[in-house]
């Protein structure tokens, strides 16, 4: 672990102003050396953080892209938060971002006699999986609850598949980066942990937290008043590939392999949105990325883009949500300066699945966008 503080001028300001402009297409996410953590600081919202929850799903309801992966319940802090009386006078909330305005909060020991929930975990999914061989650079900042006991074991662990599961349970894994000696931050101030490794397989997924358990977690009282759990602040989140950059395998089934032929349908295979939404996730422009340099290069190609739904809920609202996930695909392409007469859209809502809607699986197959060639 590398303890460090430094000033750097924040360019944040930015994002929400192309956003406004509709410009924001993350075409950077591939590029070698940038940072692969969508919402590094926690400074994007999907709903106003107005409140305090102890749900495990309040992180992700609020944050966007973020979520926990346990049914704990990770805290943020921001613009309009409110802590109830009883936690602020334990000093929960007082500390400032260290940069912008927004923090992550979480409970990392303490399973004897601590706070309700002893674990908690933050996870996001990349802006684009990780190359097997490469080596990446990770960097996360600290600090922690005045109050709080110090600990060693902060680490971050890179997952191939999302982790979510439906208890409070502790995630015991083998972190690629941790900090192995006790992380001290007197007074608030911010500290980094940060590390490096070669990924061994394409992992999709990096979770933030304590992935050792009690009896293997270092810990300290730094003062008589020290409550009997570990509470640390979380900023400022950056994974980014070291030179030499190894060439990004393409696979067999890869979209950019696909023949190009008259009434074929292909799937766009990874293709994610926000739950319940028609806002495409980061990890998506990877594949739309694939397909807009299919319709540079084809320039006599049409397409109609297909989206579809599982069976949960109306079918009058599948329809409709379809329709707006086939038209977000449809409006990428045409904010990257593919003509309109080249393409459109339809959502075939829940009545064409491609598998069963009876498990989690089956629904995750059936929600997907396609196309159809229609002149090459």
């Amino acid at each position: 672990m590398k303890c460090a503080c430094n000033n750097q001028i924040s360019r944040r300001w930015i994002l929400p102003f192309l956003l406004l402009l509709g410009l924001y297409f993350p075409l950077s996410a591939q590029k070698n050396g940038s940072n692969i953590v969508p919402n590094p600081s926690f400074e994007r919202y999907s709903g106003a953080p107005i409140g305090w929850s102890y749900k495990g799903s309040f992180f992700g309801e609020v944050v966007k892209y973020w979520f926990s992966a346990t049914t704990a319940s990770p805290d943020v802090y921001g613009p309009d938060v409110h802590v109830p009386m009883d936690w602020a006078e334990k000093g929960f909330g007082a500390q400032k971002a260290r940069t912008g305005k927004s923090l992550a909060g979480l409970t990392l020991y303490g399973c004897t006699n601590g706070k309700p929930h002893c674990r908690e975990y933050i996870e996001i999914q990349l802006s684009e999986p990780l190359v097997i061989g490469q080596a990446y650079y990770v960097e996360f900042w600290v600090t922690h609850l005045p109050k709080s006991l110090q600990i060693n074991n902060l680490g971050a662990y890179f997952s191939v598949s999302e982790i979510k599961r439906s208890t409070d349970e502790i995630l015991i894994r083998e972190a690629q980066v941790k900090a192995t000696d006790l992380v001290a931050a007197p007074g608030g101030k911010w500290v980094k942990v940060s590390g490096q490794f070669v990924a061994k397989y394409e992992a999709e997924f990096i979770l933030i937290g304590n992935f050792s358990d009690d009896f293997n977690t270092l810990s300290i009282v730094p003062r008589e008043d020290c409550f009997n759990y570990a509470y640390y602040y979380i900023e400022d989140v950056l994974v980014k590939k070291i030179p030499p950059f190894k060439p990004v395998p393409v696979k067999p089934d890869d979209l950019t392999k696909q023949t190009l032929e008259v009434g074929k349908t292909i799937q766009l295979k990874h293709i994610y949105f926000e739950f319940d939404k028609d806002e495409l996730m980061p990890r998506s422009y990877v594949e739309l990325n694939k397909l807009l340099k299919i319709m540079r290069e084809n320039p006599k190609l049409s397409i109609e883009i297909v989206g579809h739904t599982d069976a949960l809920g109306e079918d009058a609202y599948n329809l409709d949500l379809s329709k707006r996930r086939a038209m977000a695909v449809e409006k990428f392409l045409l904010n990257n300066k593919i003509n309109k007469t080249r393409l459109r859209s339809k959502g075939e809502g829940e009545s064409k699945p491609i598998a069963t809607n009876d498990t989690d699986e089956g629904r995750a197959q059936n929600r997907r966008v396609e196309f159809v060639v229609i002149r090459k």
